[in-house]
């Protein structure tokens, strides 16, 4: 490089804007033009109250101010396009900076994983699974052996034991049979006879007392 191109620094490559600074400078342009937008809506509406002012009384002030409206609308298109022009790339670059964070994320996320299982060998995982398979399983078998009942040698057999069930149970049944018989056979119950309903005599007067005691003592005189 010559020394001329040297001293205006040419060939240097300069460094560019990040997403956000260019981000940041669409929008600043973007409020610039929507004021020229308010500003030149503004002076069309100005041409157009001069051009019914004058009208047909004055002609040629009427068309000059119908021909600076017409600029004025050709600015303001011009200016709509370079608006929405500016909008477009905003917002791109927007999407592309969260694209790109998005990116970032998801290979951090990656190497985190990667990171998380470089100490795990899928054999190991497997042989550690069927361990705590078998161990489960012996810690059912200790769980039913404890829960058994146990004899203590004794060992009974329910077949006997309901056969001397049904024994005590006939046997209480024929006791109520031979009591149910012995109540049968007992005498009837004698009930006290009814009275008769003709109520003694009252005492015999005090004179037949007298004249019986009298015969008595003649009696025993003779």
């Amino acid at each position: 490089m010559s020394g001329l191109g040297r001293l205006f620094g040419r060939g240097k490559k300069e460094k560019g804007p990040t997403p956000e600074e260019a981000i940041q400078k669409l929008k600043e342009t973007e409020k610039i033009l929507i004021k020229k937008q308010e500003f030149l809506e503004q002076k069309i509406q100005q041409e157009l109250q001069t051009a019914k002012k004058h009208g047909i009384k004055n002609k040629r002030a009427a068309l000059q101010a119908l021909r600076r409206k017409k600029r004025l609308e050709q600015q303001l298109a011009q200016t709509d396009g370079t608006l929405s022009t500016l909008e477009f790339q905003r917002e791109a670059i927007e999407n592309a900076t969260t694209n790109a964070e998005v990116l970032r994320t998801m290979e951090l996320a990656a190497q985190g994983m990667k990171k998380a299982y470089q100490d795990m060998d899928i054999d190991k995982v497997d042989e550690l699974m069927a361990d705590i398979t078998e161990q489960q399983e012996v810690a059912q078998q200790i769980s039913d052996a404890i829960s058994r009942p146990v004899g203590f040698g004794d060992v009974v057999d329910e077949d006997e034991l309901l056969e001397e069930l049904e024994g005590l149970g006939q046997e209480e049944l024929a006791q109520d049979l031979l009591t149910v018989g012995d109540k049968e056979e007992e005498p009837p119950i004698e009930l006290p006879s009814v009275p008769s309903p003709h109520l003694p005599a009252g005492p015999a007067p005090e004179a037949d007392d007298d004249e019986e005691a009298l015969k008595q003592l003649a009696e025993w005189v003779s």
